[in-house]
């Protein structure tokens, strides 16, 4: 089954010492991308390099260190969902709005919600947000 990967499982996978609660949780994402898709919104490439790029400026990681990481992800069978843009001053302000997310979080939010599918996070209040949606839905 796919599912909208979120940057912060991603990111796990290059820095685990970022997340150790995590990294359990992001290693069954990569694992499970052997046998599924999974779906990203248009943002997800640029919010992964300004992540990476400051970590290498604080010295995290070397660039070699980026360069697997991205060559990782390009091996990956990720979607990139292109209506990202079009649903930007609507369908993704308006759960911004409601759950106190970054328009940044709230795009994957609004993917999960439009496409159905299960979001993998790390983010806690994104997973909160995701949680009250999935709620707010069944009630």
């Amino acid at each position: 089954m796919s599912f909208v990967l979120d940057t912060s499982v991603a990111l796990v996978w290059l820095v685990p010492e970022s997340n150790l609660a995590g990294v359990d949780y992001a290693e069954m994402a990569l694992t499970a991308l052997k046998d599924t898709q999974a779906v990203v919104p248009s943002l997800f490439a640029l919010e992964a390099d300004n992540v990476v790029a400051k970590l290498e400026f604080k010295g995290i990681v070397s660039e070699a260190d980026s360069q697997r990481f991205t060559a990782l992800i390009g091996r990956l069978n990720v979607a990139t969902d292109q209506a990202t843009a079009t649903n930007a001053l609507g369908d993704i302000l308006n759960p911004a709005r409601r759950h106190k997310l970054s328009a940044y979080d709230a795009a994957y939010l609004e993917l999960a919600q439009r496409t159905g599918l299960h979001l993998a996070t790390l983010d806690a209040n994104l997973a909160k947000a995701a949680t009250a949606y999935s709620r707010d839905r069944d009630q």
